[in-house]
């Protein structure tokens, strides 16, 4: 997905991002790119906190952010973009101005609304990788479908008490492709299943497998690395394992298949929201 410039970097941007540029897999054309892109996060809770951290320090050059929720005294066990300060006001704000303070040279689209089916399409159209930071199943659900149809690639994880799981989807890519999530988790989108309200998580948790989403998101932004599509990466953080398991598409996906039906997100029956 490497961009080619039309510029070079300046005399700030050289000292900023120093360590990326000695890298041989970034270098300057690398950083250029980052500069370029738009990548998409939608939830700006515990695992959208990582992301917007990392990749607004690594010059990723624009960062929509998607969420309708306010700080809760709540979120702060996991969420440390938000402060005390930040109580009742718009995530997106709270994370934005983070974002800014870290490096003001990154543009941010705070987009404070849910991601729902009428503006689905529209909204992942605008970037060029999505990141899944949502809370919910039948949200994931959405986002996969929207970024199917769109042609976007999409790096997805999801924690819950002390266990958390992450990969990258682009089942649009052709003959071979790999799974999309609906291949993986089955096709019923109004199962919400246990939350984190429900059955807690360890509040170090989301900025682990949130942090390896900004790793594999920089990643699919630079082709570089091995890509997590058609990987599932488990992690017990009781047992401080990580696990790899191969996946493969499924033939008789809905989504991706060969005799697919879904066409439209607007018409499939999500239970749609976008916290974190």
């Amino acid at each position: 997905m490497t961009k080619t410039a039309d510029r070079d970097l300046d005399d700030l941007e050289i000292e900023r991002y120093a360590r990326h540029l000695v890298l041989p897999e970034i270098g300057e054309e690398g950083q250029l790119a980052l500069l370029e892109a738009r990548v998409l996060i939608i939830g700006a809770g515990g695992l959208g906190a990582p992301l917007v951290q990392y990749l607004a320090a690594a010059g990723v050059g624009t960062l929509g952010i998607v969420d309708d929720d306010l700080v809760d005294l709540s979120n702060l066990q996991r969420q440390p973009i938000h402060a005390m300060a930040d109580l009742d006001r718009p995530k997106v704000e709270s994370a934005a101005a983070f974002a800014k303070a870290i490096n003001p040279d990154v543009t941010i689209e705070a987009l404070q609304e849910r991601f729902l089916p009428e503006n689905a399409l529209d909204l992942v159209s605008r970037y060029d990788l999505v990141a899944d930071a949502s809370d919910n199943p039948a949200t994931r659900y959405l986002i996969n479908d929207a970024c199917y149809l769109a042609r976007r690639p999409l790096v997805s994880a999801a924690v819950m008490r002390f266990d958390g799981q992450i990969t990258t989807f682009k089942a649009y890519t052709g003959e071979g492709h790999g799974p999309c999530y609906r291949c993986l988790f089955g096709n019923d989108a109004a199962d919400t299943k246990d939350s984190c309200a429900d059955v807690g998580v360890l509040g170090a948790l989301p900025g682990i497998l949130g942090s390896l989403q900004a790793m594999e998101v920089i990643k699919e932004l630079l082709s570089i690395g091995d890509s997590l599509d058609g990987r599932l990466l488990l992690y017990d953080a009781l047992a401080a394992a990580f696990r790899s398991i191969r996946a493969a598409a499924d033939p008789g996906c809905p989504l991706c298949g060969p005799q697919a039906t879904i066409r439209d997100v607007t018409q499939q029956n999500y239970l749609a929201g976008c916290a974190a």
